[in-house]
């Protein structure tokens, strides 16, 4: 056999065995670069799946695609959720405002109450201080001790009292019956011979001192004020007025 032909037999499974090694780094350089790629995307957070070595990974697009389905399912879970809550806070909110405006409404109607309170108490106040310098003016008025200070002050309780009479009715009335002398004592009437003698500037018998006897005078029927006072209540009694009698009585 020729040598050339020899060597051309020879030199087939050399190239061939040279082409199938060539492939194989081609596959393996593939490899390898897919793992690469895996071990990068296992790098890559929210989700991605680390790939083991050798194994195709998946696409970018892909991993992708299914953080974003798990991100919108977490959504639609916690969606009911979330519209409880506000339900719940927007009721809490409700029922806080309701306390607030409760308590508002108390605290004006407690301080309407207080001001009524001491609007009335002043309206009080001022009534009694209107009517304390005139009870303080009667109390302080002074009366001379004489004729005209004793019917003076007897007018003035008499009036008080409700009994009727004016000066003039007691003055007359007292002239004629004692002339103005308190410790006059008549002993001569049918009074002094029953033995209850008329006394006193209008000339009263006891009983009918003691009976109408004006309650705040002296009860000694000798008082000028007493005497006069109690006169004119029998007076009216029995008279309408002191100015209505015009002899004995």
């Amino acid at each position: 056999m020729p040598k050339n032909i020899l060597k051309h037999r020879l030199s087939r499974p050399l190239d061939k065995f040279s082409a199938l090694n060539k492939q194989h780094k081609i596959a393996i350089a593939g490899v390898s670069t897919l793992g690469a790629a895996a071990i990068a995307l296992s790098a890559v957070p929210g989700g991605a799946t680390t790939v083991a070595s050798g194994v195709p990974a998946a696409s970018t697009k892909q991993v992708a695609a299914e953080h974003g389905q798990v991100r919108d399912l977490g959504s639609t879970l916690s969606s009911p959720l979330t519209g409880e809550k506000v339900k719940l806070d927007a009721i809490k909110a409700k029922q806080k405002a309701a306390a607030e405006q409760h308590a508002d409404a108390v605290a004006k109607k407690a301080a309407a109450t207080k001001k009524a309170a001491e609007s009335h108490s002043a309206k009080e106040a001022a009534n009694r201080s209107a009517k304390r310098p005139q009870m303080e003016t009667v109390a302080a008025k002074t009366y001379k001790n004489n004729l005209d200070g004793w019917i003076r002050q007897s007018l003035d309780i008499m009036h008080a009292k409700g009994i009727p009479g004016s000066y003039h009715g007691l003055h007359k009335n007292i002239m004629r019956e004692s002339s103005g002398n308190p410790r006059a004592i008549n002993g001569w009437d049918i009074n002094a011979i029953n033995g209850v003698p008329s006394k006193g500037l209008l000339q009263v018998i006891p009983p009918t001192f003691a009976t109408y006897h004006v309650k705040g005078t002296s009860n000694d029927i000798y008082d000028p004020v007493a005497n006069i006072t109690a006169a004119a209540n029998y007076a009216a009694h029995r008279y309408g007025s002191i100015d209505n009698v015009n002899s004995a009585y």
